[in-house]
């Protein structure tokens, strides 16, 4: 499974334009994506505002045909998989 960055995506607490996400999936022929963002806090707790960006994303996936598989919270002590946190 190929890596692709989004590009410049900019996503501030629950902000992010779930077209610049897709945009990047639909170009590459994808039928899944995995979501990922780092804190540098070191917490891999998701936020609230993560919880409702994941949520989000789901539905424009099921309409498009591209399952979002995950979403990852990465940090420099570890990871947190929202999918088996049963978060998505």
């Amino acid at each position: 499974m190929p890596i692709r960055k989004s590009g410049a995506v900019d996503c501030r607490g629950d902000v992010c334009d779930p077209r610049l996400i897709f945009q990047t999936a639909i170009l590459a022929h994808a039928s899944s994506i995995i979501l990922s963002h780092s804190h540098p806090s070191g917490n891999t707790k998701p936020s609230a505002a993560d919880i409702s960006l994941t949520k989000r994303m789901v539905e424009p996936g099921r309409l498009l045909e591209i399952q979002v598989l995950d979403h990852l919270i990465i940090t420099v002590d570890g990871c947190t998989s929202m999918a088996d946190d049963g978060l998505m």
